[in-house]
């Protein structure tokens, strides 16, 4: 693609260089617009800016536009679909998501998501998040995990709570169901998890020294407290304020309790559970003296679980 050059108006006089790109170049990916700015490849009156850099009236920036524009398809909105909305502001919506429910697409004009749900009942959220087949969604969860999930309603609002999520100030609780016996009452798990070297469906936790140097992984730490035990299962909450891919799953099968139903991670089938043990429960943050960002909201345990340990 070409390369473009943009004049900064006096309406954009003392932006932020991301924001101020993102306004002048139609279709560009907030994402997308922040990595090319940290990769020095945004230039203003020809010289890149720190991060948090602002433009002025007459300055010039210049891109290349493959750099900034998103190659996603975007997601289609789905009015009629059921959305279950635990919280909403003016600023941010917690949604909760049924197991077996994609968080966002994968493929173009897939349908059924959560995403494709959000669009459809709040269309402002179009044009934001990380790109156009997720709009306004602030975190993911897998497919057959049940609960909670985060969505802003502007711009601003995703870029504080992506930032909030990032720096860990968001508090994340999921309740999982796992074998009982050998689990301590209480524990953190704290093993680095890497990409797997050869399963790409899973994740590998480095549990010993060598593996931490020869995969490069990434850090991840697990807090949780048994809340009881039915039979041979165990009700565990656990804290995870940055959860990444498969953690909880990953974390817990390599303590040798892998969650009930989750075959990928060696966990055991049972029936009348058709997903694996995992439920996002709560997710809460102060806002850091916004109301309208603060919320604090709690998921009921879903029935499928809650039969394991009645």
């Amino acid at each position: 693609m070409a390369k473009l050059e943009f004049t900064v108006p006096d309406t954009l006089n003392g932006a932020r260089l991301d924001k101020a790109v993102v306004a002048l170049a139609p279709g560009a990916s907030r994402a997308r617009v922040k990595k090319a700015i940290e990769g020095g490849d945004v230039r203003v009156n020809g010289r890149t800016l720190a991060k948090g850099g602002v433009v002025a009236t007459g300055d010039i920036i210049a891109i290349d536009e493959a750099a900034v524009k998103s190659g996603d398809s975007p997601c289609l909105p789905e009015p009629e679909a059921p959305l279950v909305v635990r919280h909403a502001s003016a600023a941010v919506l917690v949604v909760d998501k049924p197991a077996g429910q994609p968080t966002a697409p994968l493929r173009e004009g897939e349908m059924g998501t959560l995403a494709n749900a959000l669009l459809g009942h709040y269309p402002d959220l179009d044009g934001i998040g990380y790109s156009a087949r997720e709009p306004g969604i602030v975190h993911r969860l897998d497919t057959e995990t049940s609960g909670l999930v985060v969505a802003a309603r502007t711009a601003d609002a995703f870029e504080t709570l992506r930032e909030a999520l990032k720096d860990e100030k968001i508090e994340k609780e999921y309740l999982l169901v796992c074998k009982s016996e050998g689990l301590p009452d209480e524990g953190t798990i704290e093993y680095p998890i890497a990409n797997h070297p050869k399963d790409k469906r899973r994740v590998y936790p480095c549990i010993h020294p060598r593996d931490v140097i020869r995969y490069e992984p990434r850090a991840a730490s697990t807090r949780y407290q048994v809340e009881t035990r039915v039979g041979p299962w165990a009700l565990v909450r656990a804290e995870a304020k940055r959860a990444i891919r498969h953690q909880l799953r990953a974390h817990f099968a390599a303590l040798g309790h892998p969650l009930v139903g989750d075959t990928l991670y060696g966990g055991e089938e049972v029936s009348g559970l058709a997903r694996h043990a995992l439920h996002a429960a709560r997710v809460a943050w102060d806002g850091e003296g916004n109301k309208e960002l603060a919320f604090d909201v709690v998921s009921e345990l879903p029935e499928d679980m809650a039969k394991l340990v009645r």
